[in-house]
């Protein structure tokens, strides 16, 4: 109303919100016009407000940062969303660009980024800084694990032989056993363990799961 950009922070720790709005409140055409600790909180929070740039962190509970902006932008699609991390692994950045989002940052580089980012979305443009590109672009070359060979590997991290993961996903041990060797040939790794380093550092598994 008033010509100033309005702004929607998404995350669920205090101190980053609380940062961000020290950072926009120093800004005279910007407004924090409400802050969401949950996916589904920044959701409501979207329809009732409906900022010009949306913050959202990729990991907070009951819905993640994708699939918040996936909810947001099938509601309305021109919405301008930047994602927000502290994990910058290539398949998390690859899943926020995918669902569409118009600009990434890491938590790291709130306090130099923050503002121009949201300047350059809200006029229309994207950002992906360059400590962020240059982990996207060995991405590509990979291919990316089917829901279900993630879901295998996730067992695996935690140690499950082929016949537990059979039990848990109510298959065959064979099947179990095609799926590890998919997702040995997509990481391309010599074993189970460097397969779940492998997932680790790219973002595909997280070390809560």
């Amino acid at each position: 109303m008033d010509g100033s950009i309005s702004v929607l922070c998404a995350d669920d720790h205090p101190l980053v919100r609380k940062g961000i709005a020290w950072i926009l409140a120093k800004e005279p055409d910007m407004r924090l016009v409400a802050e969401a600790s949950t996916g589904r909180e920044a959701l409501e929070l979207f329809r009732t407000h409906r900022p010009d740039v949306t913050l959202i962190d990729l990991r907070m509970p009951e819905m993640d940062g994708v699939e918040t902006t996936e909810a947001i932008l099938q509601e309305v699609p021109e919405a301008r969303i930047i994602a927000l991390t502290s994990y910058a692994g290539d398949q998390e950045i690859f899943r926020a660009l995918k669902a569409g989002v118009r600009g990434y940052i890491l938590k790291e580089m709130v306090h130099t980024e923050v503002v121009r980012a949201i300047r350059m979305v809200h006029l229309g443009r994207r950002l992906v800084p360059a400590e962020v590109s240059e982990r996207l672009s060995g991405y590509f070359p990979h291919a990316a694990l089917s829901p279900r060979e993630a879901e295998v590997l996730s067992f695996v991290a935690k140690g499950l032989a082929n016949k537990e993961i059979a039990d848990r996903l109510g298959t065959s041990e064979g099947t179990v056993r095609i799926h590890v060797q998919h997702i040995l040939s997509k990481l391309e790794a010599a074993d189970r363990t460097h397969a779940v380093t492998i997932a680790l550092r790219r973002g595909i598994l997280r070390l809560s799961s």
